[in-house]
C-alpha cells in the first residue's frame, strides 16, 4: 500500500478505531437516561456554574459523538434539551452535529472517492453527474426525512463528489426541526425523574410531528422537480 494511499485512509481509520473502542469498553452505559437521572443534580448545577464552558464542551462532545458513529447520538439532543433549554440546546446539538458530519464527510470524500470513481467507473460517473446538479436539495430532504441513518447520509455525498460548502449549509438546514423536536423532549426530563419515568423518544416518528417534516421534506424537492419540467419542456 502506497504512502498516498496510507495517508488518505487514516482519517477514516482513526474515526473506526475510535468506534471499535467505545464498543469494546462498553462506554455506551454512561450515556443513557439512567445515568442522567443519577446525576442529573450534578451536572445542572455544574452547567449553571460554568454555562458557557459547558455549551463548549458539549458542542466538542456531540461533533465527537457524530464523527466517531457512536450508537448513542439520540440520546445526546434531548440532554442539550435538558441542560440548557429548547432553543439553545437545539442550537448547540444542530452546530455540534453539523461539525461531527463535515468531519465524516471529508474523511469518506479524501479515503473513498477516488477508489469508487475506478472502480465504478461510467456508472458512478453518470450518478455523481446527476447527483451534483441537486445534490443541495438531495441532502436536506435526506436530512429532513428521520427514516435514513445519519452515519450512511454523512458519508455517501462524500463519495460521489458533493462539495464541502453545499454539504455544510444541507446538514445544517436539515437538522434543525428534529433538533427542536428532540430537545424539547430533553426539557421534560426533569419532570420525568421526579416521577421516575422514561422519555419516549419514538415521539419524532408520531404523525404530528413525522407529517410536517416530511412536508418540509416535500418542499426540499420541488427546485429539483421545477428544474426537471423546465429541461423537459425546453428539449421538446
Amino acid at each position: 500500500m502506497t504512502l498516498p494511499l496510507l495517508r488518505r485512509l487514516l482519517p477514516v481509520a482513526i474515526l473506526l478505531l475510535g468506534l471499535v473502542l467505545f464498543l469494546s469498553f462498553g462506554l455506551e452505559r454512561y450515556f443513557s437516561f439512567e445515568m442522567l437521572s443519577r446525576h442529573h443534580a450534578e451536572l445542572t448545577a455544574w452547567v449553571s456554574a460554568h454555562a458557557a464552558l459547558a455549551a463548549l464542551l458539549f458542542v466538542l462532545a456531540y461533533a465527537l459523538v457524530v464523527a466517531f458513529s457512536l450508537p448513542v447520538a439520540v440520546i445526546i439532543t434531548p440532554v442539550a434539551g435538558f441542560l440548557f433549554g429548547i432553543w439553545l440546546g437545539a442550537t448547540l446539538s444542530v452546530i455540534g452535529a453539523t461539525l461531527g458530519s463535515v468531519a465524516v464527510f471529508v474523511a469518506a470524500r479524501t479515503a473513498f472517492h477516488d477508489l469508487f470513481n475506478v472502480r465504478a467507473g461510467r456508472s458512478l460517473a453518470r450518478l455523481e453527474e446527476g447527483f451534483r446538479r441537486d445534490s443541495f436539495n438531495y441532502l436536506l430532504f435526506l436530512r429532513l426525512v428521520p427514516v435514513f441513518p445519519f452515519w450512511l447520509i454523512n458519508i455517501v455525498p462524500g463519495l460521489l463528489g458533493m462539495k464541502v460548502g453545499p454539504y455544510t449549509l444541507a446538514t445544517l438546514i436539515g437538522i434543525i426541526p428534529g433538533a427542536v423536536v428532540y430537545s424539547s423532549v430533553g426539557a421534560s426530563f426533569g419532570m420525568l425523574i421526579e416521577r421516575g419515568e422514561r422519555p419516549d423518544l419514538s415521539v419524532i416518528f408520531e404523525w404530528r410531528i413525522l407529517l410536517p417534516l416530511l412536508g418540509l421534506a416535500a418542499l426540499s424537492l420541488l427546485p429539483v422537480l421545477y428544474t426537471r419540467l423546465r429541461g423537459g419542456k425546453a428539449a421538446s
